[in-house]
């Protein structure tokens, strides 16, 4: 049977479609295998919420992920799925989002009778920081962070609005911030009252109140990188004992490039003995 040109046109555009689709149920199919070990391992349900910047596949514009209503919605099912006596993972890599959606998941976390184990392998910011402190236990690696939790008005963080109460006469202040600061310090004193209600039963009541406060004034940048020593200082409950499987779950989330990756290197374990591929050219 012979193919012509035309035969082999429409054979590449299919074999072009079907490609991705087959890719992605392959790599589907790998995270589930992993999901499932991993709950196997410890006895619990694993659940990620883990935000990667996105590419259109058409027009190729990047589109930056957050925790919306959709993710409180779906994590919320799956522990409602969980029995109250099966303990609870959560892998969670965000930058924050939406401050009803994370404290309904936080809310939902805190509210499981069973232990809650939060994994954060790179990092959890924002509202991310959030609902890690509703758990147990907050497993960070060496070099992961969470980040402060007070909150944004736009591009104007709720606390430097306010500063510019005591800078200024009043007189000199114009309406919109005279009203940007009435909803920053209700904005502050929510979250900081959330916060508190999260962490109240894991430490004395003073030092979770002081712990709030801190994580909700404003006294760093938003962006502030809070490190496990840091963590540990403020009185977190936080662990070393990253398991090796979350890291391994965590590259089958592969962030999308339009080119080139800006991260290369030879994915193989590297010990002491480990032998380097050794130049067979000839000196000359």
């Amino acid at each position: 049977m012979a193919f012509t040109f035309s035969d082999i046109f429409w054979l590449f555009i299919i074999f072009s479609m079907l490609t991705p689709l087959f890719q992605k149920w392959s790599l589907e199919n790998r995270r589930l295998r992993a999901f499932r070990h991993l709950e196997e391992k410890r006895k619990s349900r694993v659940i990620s919420l883990i935000h990667r910047q996105e590419t259109m596949s058409f027009l190729g514009f990047p589109l930056m992920k957050y925790i919306d209503i959709h993710d409180s919605e779906e994590v919320i099912r799956a522990i409602k799925m969980t029995d109250k006596k099966v303990p609870i993972d959560l892998i969670l890599h965000t930058p924050g989002g939406l401050v009803l959606a994370a404290e309904q998941i936080a809310l939902a976390l805190k509210n499981h009778p069973a232990k809650v184990t939060v994994f954060i392998p790179h990092y959890a910011m924002s509202g991310g920081t959030m609902i890690a402190l509703a758990a147990d236990e907050i497993v960070m690696s060496e070099n992961s962070v969470l980040g402060p939790v007070d909150p944004q008005l736009g591009e104007y963080p709720a606390a430097s609005v306010l500063k510019v109460l005591s800078k200024k006469d009043i007189n000199e202040i114009d309406d919109r911030t005279l009203i940007l600061a009435d909803i920053s310090e209700k904005a502050i004193k929510q979250v900081r009252e959330f916060v508190y209600h999260l962490i109240e039963d894991k430490m004395d009541p003073k030092k979770a109140k002081k712990l709030a406060t801190i994580l909700t004034e404003g006294r760093w940048t938003h962006d502030y990188p809070i490190t496990f020593s840091e963590a540990k200082k403020l009185g977190l409950s936080v662990s070393k004992e990253m398991p090796s499987e979350v890291e391994q779950l965590m590259s089958l989330y592969p962030q999308p490039g339009l080119k080139r990756p800006s991260v290369q290197y030879i994915p193989v374990p590297y010990r002491p003995d480990t032998p380097t591929r050794k130049s067979t050219g000839k000196n000359h």
